[in-house]
């Protein structure tokens, strides 16, 4: 297993079950890439959630959208790790709208992404790496 800095193997195991289990009620009639992701809580608590497409299609909405909206109903307000799960050969990350997203619930250098398949961790990152120079809720509270 692939050491990741600040979560041991045993949730790390529990991140990726969780996010491979909410993967399988993805509703991607579409593009038929389910998705899904577990989000970490402060209170070491974890929420996942699935990709949800719409016939619209910008209006649909990825799995750490579904992940972060139970983090918040169940309150949660900071996320400490996220595990994003996808098939095929290419490594999954979140995408661009997802990283600013998760972006307002973690401090950069703080949160760990972490990217899984039904083989096990692909690879993982901190925000920071995969955001840089990212704007966030700290910018406004000078504004």
């Amino acid at each position: 297993m692939m050491q990741i800095p600040g979560l041991n193997d045993a949730l790390v195991q529990q991140l990726l079950k969780a996010a491979m289990d909410a993967r399988q009620h993805s509703y991607a009639p579409y593009s038929k890439y389910l998705v899904g992701a577990a989000v970490l809580d402060e209170q070491g608590r974890i929420h996942a959630g699935c990709n949800i497409e719409n016939a619209a299609y910008p209006q649909g909405w990825c799995a750490e959208t579904t992940a972060l909206g139970h983090m918040i109903m169940a309150g949660g307000r900071i996320a400490r790790a996220v595990m994003v799960t996808g098939a095929g050969s290419e490594i999954i990350t979140p995408c661009g709208g997802c990283r600013q997203k998760l972006r307002e619930f973690a401090q950069p250098a703080d949160l760990i992404v972490i990217a899984g398949d039904s083989t096990g961790v692909r690879a993982h990152w901190t925000l920071e790496q995969l955001l840089p120079a990212s704007f966030g809720p700290d910018h406004l509270k000078n504004a």
